[in-house]
């Protein structure tokens, strides 16, 4: 007698993943430099969410709050959320004109897989925050100029 194991792989369907993500932005994510949330808590769609980076220390960014808009349409998790800066940031990965973060120039956008979440693109934001290439960049003033 022998007895045959037959593994179903199935992916996690949307909404379960996008309950798990709020329920780990609601409790706040590790020290508290980045976090996100729902922006309405009616969309039984769930795909409009504002993310907070606190700017990395020694980098032009240290101290800065940064609020972002992520917008996971209905093919999230296989496809990544659009990613928006409100206001105007200095990075090479954001689009100057729109505060659209590009994915040809941000990696975690443009090699997405479906395991990552919206949690680990603003840590990863924050990271490219203290590059080389973005620590020492020019900044407009605070809250100035908001993307419409």
């Amino acid at each position: 007698c022998s007895i045959v194991l037959t593994v179903i792989c199935s992916s996690v369907p949307r909404n379960f993943r996008l309950l798990e993500e709020l329920e780990r932005g609601e409790k706040g994510i590790g020290d508290g430099t980045v976090s996100y949330g729902m922006d309405d808590a009616d969309d039984i769609y769930m795909r409009s969410w504002t993310g907070t980076i606190i700017g990395p220390p020694n980098t032009v960014h240290e101290g800065r709050i940064y609020q972002l808009k992520l917008f996971c349409d209905t093919d999230y998790p296989d496809k990544p959320p659009t990613v928006r800066f409100q206001a105007r940031v200095n990075m090479t990965c954001v689009n100057q004109e729109t505060g659209m973060v590009d994915p040809r120039r941000f990696p975690m956008l443009g090699n997405w897989k479906r395991e990552h979440t919206m949690e680990d693109i603003l840590i990863s934001l924050k990271k490219e925050m203290s590059t080389p290439q973005n620590r020492r960049l020019h900044q407009p003033h605070e809250g100035s100029c908001a993307f419409h």
